[in-house]
């Protein structure tokens, strides 16, 4: 398959993973576990036959790393899984999809790497179109959502927990093979769900064949033929061309939305959009 043909694919995936969420009756923290476990099963056999040897050579720094980083995508999954719930979903994917800008702040704060004038532009940009979408509809009195702002915050926590998780990854893929550092880090983030579901009381079992079909396209959509087709496009192709495509997420999402679900983004989350995409484009190439 070409490559293009494959991220073309990918995007198209990962636009489907908020409307599965909504389509989901189950607790959001339960959606997130399922679909971070269902991924990471597969990978078991292949990581324990092939990468053993792998394993032995992960030194406890980098166990540490990755513990860090695993937990950081926990929380990614459950704070935009959640977002979805009282929030639209034209804004929450766009505002967890702005965490390019922040791995650019999280590089230039934590790794001393340098800030273009062009990244700068780009981050200034998308933190503007971040208080349009946020604050417009609020001040403007037209709400798609029980709480906009509260699920809006919570995709921006979505956002700064996965650039944590790039940033740890942009280190340990240095020194660890793809699949032992995803089984890691996959691992991790499944046991902290499950702690995350037992907290909340929340049933792990009891729901109907429709749930369980969900959570299984969560993470055979999005995962497999998301995740999964991006990082095997990343060996193709530039990873700047890669990282804007990604900015196809949001439109898919909010055209699914409107087909799917009936629900139509206000002129402050159009708005809004198109600014933090702007952005996140200008901070995308000019950390090429």
């Amino acid at each position: 398959m070409p490559p293009e043909l494959g991220l073309v694919t990918a995007v198209l995936a990962v636009s489907t993973g908020a409307i599965l969420v909504r389509w989901s009756d189950a607790p959001s923290s339960v959606a997130a576990f399922y679909r971070v476990l269902f991924t990471t099963l597969p990978l078991l056999p292949v990581a324990a036959w092939r990468y053993r040897e792998d394993f032995a050579r992960i030194d406890r720094r980098d166990l540490g790393f990755a513990t860090l980083s695993g937990v950081a995508l926990a929380i990614h999954f459950a704070s935009w899984f959640e977002s979805l719930e009282w929030t639209s979903v034209a804004a929450s994917v766009t505002l967890v999809q702005a965490q390019p800008v922040f791995v650019a702040l999280g590089a230039w704060l934590l790794l001393r790497e340098r800030v273009t004038r062009r990244i700068a532009v780009g981050i200034g940009i998308a933190v503007g179109g971040i208080a349009v979408m946020s604050l417009g509809d609020f001040l403007g009195g037209v709400l798609v959502g029980p709480a906009p702002l509260y699920g809006n915050a919570l995709a921006l926590i979505g956002a700064v927990t996965a650039a944590g998780y790039v940033l740890a990854g942009r280190s340990l893929r240095q020194r660890l093979a793809l699949v032992p550092y995803v089984v890691v880090v996959y691992g991790v983030c499944t046991v902290s769900l499950f702690a995350l579901v037992l907290a909340q009381d929340n049933p792990l079992i009891g729901y109907p064949p429709r749930e369980w079909a969900v959570f299984l396209g969560l993470a055979i959509g999005p995962g497999l033929f998301g995740h999964t087709v991006i990082n095997w496009a990343l060996g193709y192709l530039e990873s700047s061309v890669v990282s804007v495509s990604l900015l196809g997420e949001p439109v898919g999402a909010t055209i699914l939305a409107l087909a799917l679900l009936g629900e139509v983004p206000t002129r402050f989350t159009v708005l809004g959009g198109v600014i933090v995409l702007s952005g996140i484009y200008l901070t995308t190439t000019g950390s090429r």
